[in-house]
This record gives C-alpha cells, sequence and structure tokens, in this order.
C-alpha cells in the first residue's frame, strides 16, 4: 500500500512519482483511508478526497486484505457481492 501524501514533499514531486508507479503497474487500485474504501484510478468519487486520506493498491486482493471494500460508484457488481458476503444487506 502507498501512501498518496508519502509520495514527495511538493504537489508536483507526488504527482510524478504517482505516474510513474502508475507507468510502472506497481499501482491499480486507489482507496479512501478513512473509510476503507477501494475503487479504480478513473473513479469520479475517489478523485474528490484529500491527499492525505487517499492510498494506493498494486491489485485487490491486497486492497482486500487490508480489509478495504469496493466502491459503490466504479464497481458497483463487486459492491453489490460484499454486502451480500458481509451480511449487509
Amino acid at each position: 500500500m502507498y501512501l498518496h501524501a508519502q509520495l514527495g514533499t511538493t504537489t508536483f514531486a507526488r504527482q510524478r512519482a504517482l505516474y510513474t508507479l502508475i507507468a510502472n503497474g506497481q499501482i491499480n487500485f486507489a482507496g479512501y483511508q478513512k473509510k476503507k474504501i477501494y475503487g479504480t484510478l478513473t473513479c469520479k468519487a475517489g478523485k474528490l478526497m484529500k491527499t492525505q486520506n487517499r492510498v494506493f493498491f498494486t491489485d485487490e486482493q491486497e486492497a482486500i486484505a487490508s480489509d478495504y471494500r469496493p466502491c459503490a460508484r466504479c464497481m458497483p457488481e463487486k459492491y453489490r457481492l460484499w454486502k451480500l458476503q458481509n451480511g449487509t444487506i
């Protein structure tokens, strides 16, 4: 797991490090640290969060192992399955 705020000391440095990690295939999913939600890198909900609350994952298994749940907005089917498995419906 990568913490967005720790990728660099300036906005430019964080952005550059992030693009490099994405280009190298080291980051494929993003997450919201406060509510433990993960989703796609293109999720509109994810783009609204503050840098200090944003985390990144290499794959879904890493996010799930860190006790994050799927985003209802960008991963609706996986979210429904998660709700069924966790008895929240």
